[in-house]
């Protein structure tokens, strides 16, 4: 051997080649995918069907949800076996003239008898029917009547308890609502109307199938034409409803086994239905767009989906860790509900990011050229997602030259559309989240008008011994003669033994619409006056309130003292996984008080429509001067974690590019300008879906359409397009910051993995 050789030989022993670094595990989720693609795929398919087949056969149980505080506890005991009763309904029969009474017109006399013997006739619809006449007197009132009729005897009550299986309560009312009508046909020259928790839910329910079904006829062709505008090929259009559908499906058929333990009602399908579409769509174009534009420059598929997971891919888990965090701070408020509503939408988010690492890329293996098949004429000839945006590139351009001026001038207008929400009320709408048109709605505003306190009475639940003894007769009598007498209660005061002698039920009507300032501080009364000084001094009995207003201000307390908790556990989450992720302290906090400003955008939003009224005519609505309790907490959560969705795929993007050694400020433009074309596309489909919800019947719909869809709005636009690279700019290097005490954190790998890409290209 020469001695050159030999010298090589050595050198090559000395120096051995250097270990090929392990890829991510997302990208090897997705090679793996890619290259066994009818594996996966079928792995894909048989856990949809396998979720379906457990969903039929298990069946999803109807759990009763409770509130919180006081009145959960009266709704415990309510619930017994054996003790269980069924909801009250109301009729009022009024006089449409004035100078009617009840004790002055026979005809008003006869329809009350009819109503009260129409009801007594239907023993499976009806029991304990309470009438102002005395039975077997012909139209006399009966001396204990008088709590029945107005204090200007224009108007009765006829009531009775829905008979049968409290969970059916809607269904059953209607032979009842039937009856009354016909009573009310007899007697044109009287209101005869029905009002009461089961035909309210019976019109509710009505409305919400209907509000539902019209959106999901509308948003999924709207969904369809606008990704159609995006991909301009059939093929690639269908792969995002597909993934979405069949992740939905998965999720709401699962349901079936947690809500073994947790309340799973329409609600919470709905929510997770809206979501489930939201991520899933979102996830397929994240990867979609990256896959598109990698083929465009030339690469094969096999590599095209490698990069595509190496980059969205990667962008897509931590978007969905995102979602899943901020959605499980609804674990903390301590609420059956809203438990019900994290487990079904962190089970649709995961499922939905699972699919986007195993089935999309096997189907786009599989399809290969075939994606962009079924071309739309004029639209299927552009290749957007090669293309860089000019108009968001040269906006983002121009802030990172003028960060403070562009970005303190966005800021400034922000906080401005923001602040109204620091004037937020807080109350639930009752029944008045359903249209003034309907007729059970019109019906509880008469009665209320002519009963005031009569929707919405207070329930004292007591329990203990001897129910029925003297003691507790003398503090039911002692409640009648207080609500005679104080401004803050209102008769008729009942009180009825439940469950053989084991639970009195008494009913208090309060002052007020049910749910404003006025109950509230009639419950109060009951609360903290009343009942301490009749019930409260019999011993070996317990008593709770419950009722609407006691549940709304029992929710309102309990979500006001764990707001805080969810807050410091979403945020305090999100920052430690954006930190680990991109291994920087200011970008997670950058992301977290860019988020806060958008929701804060939507809080102010709504207070200005929906508390103060703006636009009521243009929503078809009529604003009850407040938000529901629960919806701030609820919408934070949701919108959090979906705002954040856009900001991650940005930010990795701008990481992606500077780890290929492109100056920051170049970074940041280029990354706005290549995240542009999916981002404004999602946003662009999630806006008009939730849209949608604002032409619904209910308010809280409306709500929930106008918040979200102004956040998202502000989310991709503004902060998108001018704070976030005014915010980058500012910082400079700094954005990348990293203490060294630190520096152990995993999440190095991102930075190599998009070295490596810019390396093979």
């Amino acid at each position: 051997m020469d001695q050159p050789s030999a010298l090589l030989l050595a050198e090559k022993s000395s120096n051995p080649p250097p270990r090929r670094t392990r890829a991510p595990v997302v990208e090897r989720i997705a090679g793996w995918s890619a290259r066994h693609r009818k594996t996966a795929l079928l792995g894909w398919l048989l856990l949809v069907a396998g979720a379906v087949v457990i969903g039929n056969v298990l069946g999803t149980k109807n759990l009763n949800s409770y509130d919180p505080g006081q009145a959960g506890q009266a709704e415990r005991v309510l619930a017994r076996p054996g003790v269980i009763q069924g909801p009250t309904e109301t009729i009022l029969v009024q006089a449409r003239t004035g100078g009617r009474t009840v004790a002055g017109d026979p005809e008003i006399r006869q329809a009350i008898g009819q109503v009260a013997a129409a009801l007594r006739g239907m023993p499976k619809v009806a029991r304990d029917v309470r009438s102002p006449l005395a039975p077997g007197r012909g139209a006399a009132i009966a001396p204990g009547g008088h709590g029945m009729i107005s204090h200007d005897g224009r108007s009765a009550l006829v009531t009775f308890t829905v008979a049968g299986n409290p969970d059916n309560a809607d269904q059953t009312v209607g032979a009842a609502e039937r009856a009354v009508a016909a009573t009310a046909a007899r007697h044109p020259g009287l209101r005869i109307a029905e009002s009461g928790q089961a035909s309210v839910a019976r019109a509710t329910n009505s409305i919400f199938s209907a509000d539902f079904r019209r959106a999901g006829v509308t948003s999924v062709p709207i969904t369809l034409v606008l990704l159609l505008g995006v991909f301009g090929a059939l093929i690639a259009a269908g792969i995002p409803l597909l993934l979405a559908g069949t992740a939905v499906a998965t999720a709401i058929s699962l349901l079936a086994i947690p809500s073994r333990w947790l309340p799973v009602g329409q609600a919470t399908s709905s929510i997770v239905l809206l979501v489930g579409m939201a991520v899933g769509v979102d996830y397929s174009l994240f990867y979609l767009r990256r896959e598109r534009e990698e083929r465009a420059a030339g690469r094969g598929a096999g590599e095209a989906v490698r990069r595509a997971a190496a980059t969205s891919g990667r962008a897509i888990v931590v978007s969905g860790l995102t979602v899943m965090i901020s959605l499980a701070g609804l674990f903390l408020t301590g609420v059956d509900v809203f438990s019900g509503l994290a487990v079904g939408t962190i089970l649709v988010v995961g499922v939905a990011v699972l699919g986007s690492l195993t089935a999309l890329p096997a189907a786009l293996s599989l399809l290969g050229p075939w994606v962009d098949r079924g071309k739309i004429p004029f639209l299927g000839r552009r290749r957007t997602a090669a293309r860089r945006s000019r108009l968001w590139e040269a906006l983002a351009r121009r802030v990172v030259a003028k960060p403070l001026l562009l970005g303190g001038a966005a800021a400034v207008a922000l906080t401005a559309l923001a602040l109204p929400a620091f004037g937020m009320r807080l109350s639930n709408a009752s029944y008045q989240d359903l249209p003034a048109t309907v007729p059970v709605v019109q019906n509880l505003l008469a009665t209320q008008r002519a009963f005031p306190g009569g929707p919405a009475p207070a329930e004292v639940v007591v329990t203990g011994q001897d129910l029925s003894g003297p003691a507790v007769r003398h503090a039911v009598a002692a409640v009648t003669r207080l609500a005679a007498t104080s401004p803050a209660l209102h008769e008729p005061v009942t009180a009825t033994l439940l469950g053989h002698g084991q639970v009195l039920v008494v009913s208090v009507p309060l002052a007020g619409a049910g749910t404003d300032a006025t109950s509230d501080r009639a419950l109060a009364t009951l609360r903290d006056q009343v009942l301490p000084a009749t019930f409260g001094r019999v011993s070996g009995v317990s008593y709770a309130v419950a009722g609407t207003t006691a549940a709304n201000h029992d929710l309102t307390a309990q979500l006001d003292s764990r707001a805080p908790l969810v807050f410091a556990f979403v945020l305090g989450l999100a920052f430690v996984l954006l930190m680990v992720t991109f291994r920087s302290v200011a970008i997670p906090l950058m992301a977290i008080a860019l988020n806060l400003l958008s929701v804060g955008v939507a809080y102010g939003v709504l207070t200005l429509v929906f508390q103060d009224g703006y636009l009521h005519g243009l929503l078809g609505f009529t604003p009850y001067g407040a938000i529901a309790s629960y919806f701030p907490l609820f919408m934070f959560v949701i919108l959090f974690g979906l705002s954040m969705d856009y900001q991650v795929f940005i930010l990795s993007r701008i990481r992606e590019l500077r780890s290929r050694g492109i100056p920051d400020a170049d970074a940041i433009t280029r990354g706005i300008g290549a995240s542009a074309g999916v981002v404004t596309s999602a946003a662009v489909i999630m806006v008009s879906v939730f849209a949608i919800f604002a032409t619904l019947s209910v308010i809280e719909f409306k709500m929930f359409g106008v918040g979200m869809a102004s956040a998202i709005l502000i989310d991709a636009t503004v902060v998108r397009g001018v704070l976030m690279p005014a915010v980058m700019a500012l910082l400079g290097e700094r954005c990348w910051y990293l203490p060294r005490w630190l520096a152990w954190l995993p999440g190095g790998r991102g930075r190599h993995t998009a070295a490596a890409l810019a390396g093979a290209s």
